[in-house]
């Protein structure tokens, strides 16, 4: 289908689309979560603020943004059916972080 893979390890691998900015990435857990076990993410350049206006709204975070190993922010909180959402900004590192797999 013309996807690019850009990092690769034992439990995850993230492809970049052949057209446009988007990505896509595949992660196996070791153990499924009660609900779906799907996680959504988004991308948000402002992510404090987006998570401060978001809030504002009601909306609950169990998770506050926080920087993570992999060089990405990350917020998250639950859908109405508990599946996991995550807001996050990775900027250059979504598609170019240091380990990305070599064409």
């Amino acid at each position: 289908m013309g996807f690019t893979l850009i990092v690769e390890s034992g439990h995850y691998a993230r492809f970049e689309c052949p057209q446009g900015e988007a990505t896509f990435s595949i992660h196996q857990a070791e153990q499924a979560a009660t609900n779906s076990g799907s996680v959504i993410y988004f991308e948000h350049q402002d992510l404090d603020s987006k998570v401060c206006q978001l809030q504002k709204l009601g909306l609950v975070f169990f998770q506050e943004p926080r920087d993570e190993p992999w060089l990405w922010r990350e917020a998250r909180l639950h859908d109405p059916s508990g599946n996991t959402i995550c807001l996050y900004w990775a900027g250059e590192n979504r598609k170019n972080p240091p380990w990305r797999v070599k064409a």
